[in-house]
């Protein structure tokens, strides 16, 4: 139970910081199914918040804001991977694209192109297309096919032994990870840049470089599964 006291700071804080839950939130859905309704994820979300609220140690250089941002993002992608809502089928897809992507990559020396990777997999070019928007939820909610950004702020913060937090703050990993962005095609970088780095969404971003909005993400999509695949060439 609350104090009264505990209460009135838990409320303050929900109305000061409410508006950014609901910004990260909106910025998430634009590539999750849309049965996960937009009301469940902010809840998770204002989760996040109040646990930021519990653990925030301004002794640790960080503003609450940005401490908050990453606790929220990590509340509402924890939601949705307990939700277990991806089929087995999408991620072994996701995976056999990202192999093929590397045997071409390994083969040619440069950049894999679309037509090469369906014919890789041996699918139609609509198919691929289609294999790349439904890989695009799980590849934004898997760790392990680089959703670091989230995990690398929260080094700071977190037990510096944990093996997770122990990889990503490792500068060779941080170095590897930057080349690999850095060789990404320049549309690819351009999108993963503007959706990352300015939280534009979807339709943002599609709006900005002139595509379409499921054509953005399957760049973004294609575009970390290139990451995956070049990272585990390293």
């Amino acid at each position: 139970m609350y104090s009264p006291e505990e209460k009135l700071a838990a409320d303050q804080l929900l109305e000061k910081y409410t508006p950014l839950v609901k910004k990260i939130a909106w910025h998430l859905s634009s590539r999750l199914p849309a049965d996960i309704h937009i009301d469940d994820i902010i809840q998770s979300g204002l989760i996040g918040l109040l646990d930021a609220s519990k653990h925030y140690d301004p002794s640790q250089g960080a503003q609450f804001e940005t401490y908050a941002t990453i606790r929220i993002r990590g509340a509402i992608l924890d939601e949705v991977r307990r939700s277990d809502w991806v089929p087995k089928s999408v991620h072994k897809k996701a995976r056999d694209l990202t192999a093929a992507i590397a045997e071409i990559e390994r083969r040619t020396g440069r950049d894999a192109r679309d037509i090469e990777v369906a014919q890789e997999l041996g699918v139609s070019m609509d198919e691929y297309y289609n294999i790349l928007q439904d890989s695009s939820s799980c590849r934004m909610l898997s760790f392990d096919d680089l959703e670091a950004d989230d995990t690398q702020s929260l080094g700071m913060f977190e037990d510096r032994h944990s093996n997770v937090v122990s990889e990503v703050m490792d500068e060779e990993f941080k170095q590897r990870l930057s080349h690999a962005i850095a060789s990404l095609p320049e549309r690819e970088r351009m999108v993963m840049s503007l959706y990352y780095d300015t939280e534009m969404n979807l339709k943002e971003v599609g709006a900005l470089i002139g595509i379409s909005e499921s054509r953005v993400s399957q760049l973004l999509s294609q575009a970390q599964l290139r990451l995956v695949a070049r990272m585990n060439e390293t």
